[in-house]
């Protein structure tokens, strides 16, 4: 364990020793460019700690946050290093820089050219405090994720998100009321409570004949037995004697004699005859066959 950690102090410092080294070269070229767009002495010679120096604040700020603070710094890195590129780039193209020959305010013969390079040398100051300032509040805002550990420790990490979760419930399980003991009545002897009680005489009841009742009652549920049909009695029976088949064609005959041939049906003979269904469709077919041999005797 010691000697991973003493690796890992050695690549931190080979780190800050190769950082700083750049550092040297990379203000040499931007003291130059800040004097030959106005600065003093003394901003020449700090202009180079506000580009380098907020990319290393880039860095360290982008090892420590997480998300899109992280993505932040890493553009804030990406854009201040590109400008620093820049700037030495142009300081290695014009000679007349290393000497301060160059004419105020001037790093290009062509204006365009020259407009932007003087823009960005001279906001990258106003950026560092904009972009400083920003970088700063989210590393003193940021709060790093726990890490549970092996051993006890994971048992405490898991028992406090249960806890938590468990209170983060809308509605919590109530908890079961405690029921009071109910105190039951004591006792209390049954001649005691005899002698206390005033002594009244009973009504006397009539007897009740149990069995009429309950013979009463079963002949109540019993269905009521079907008498056996007999006789019709002759009073019941119809005073009207029973016809013969010639008979009943005559009175047909007479009921029906001014019928046309489309009224000539059962039923209605059997209505005014009074005969039953099949004597009507008999007598209906023997009229239908007269009539039809007198229609063809004619």
């Amino acid at each position: 364990m010691s000697l991973h950690r003493k690796g890992r102090a050695a690549l931190v410092l080979a780190l800050v020793a190769v950082v700083a080294m750049a550092f040297r070269v990379s203000w040499n070229a931007l003291r130059d460019i800040a004097n030959a767009v106005g600065a003093d002495h003394t901003a020449a010679t700090l202009y180079p700690f506000v580009v380098d120096g907020l990319m290393a604040l880039a860095l360290v700020a982008t090892l420590v946050l997480a998300g899109r603070d992280r993505t932040f710094a890493l553009r804030v890195l990406g854009t201040y290093t590109l400008a620093s590129l820049v700037l030495n780039y142009v300081h290695g193209l014009v000679p007349q820089l290393h000497g301060r020959t160059v004419d105020w305010g001037r790093l290009a013969d062509w204006d365009p050219a020259n407009w932007a390079l003087v823009l960005l040398a001279t906001s990258l100051p106003v950026g560092s405090i904009y972009f400083g300032s920003d970088l700063v509040a989210k590393v003193l805002h940021h709060r790093p994720t726990p890490i549970p550990t092996v051993g006890a420790n994971v048992e405490e990490s898991t028992e406090s998100v249960s806890n938590r979760s468990t209170a983060d419930l809308p509605e919590s399980t109530p908890q079961p009321v405690p029921m009071a003991p109910v105190r039951m009545p004591d006792p209390v002897a049954v001649a005691h409570v005899k002698s206390a009680l005033p002594r009244k005489p009973f009504p006397s009841v009539a007897p009740i004949r149990v069995a009429a009742i309950e013979r009463r009652a079963v002949a109540a549920e019993s269905p009521r037995p079907r008498r056996t049909t007999g006789r019709v009695p002759e009073a019941a029976r119809s005073t009207r004697p029973k016809r013969t088949a010639a008979q009943l064609l005559d009175e047909a005959r007479t009921v029906t004699a001014g019928w046309p041939d489309a009224e000539l049906t059962a039923e209605g003979i059997r209505r005014n005859v009074r005969t039953s269904p099949a004597n009507a469709r008999m007598l209906r077919d023997t009229l239908r066959g007269e009539r039809a041999g007198k229609a063809v005797a004619r």
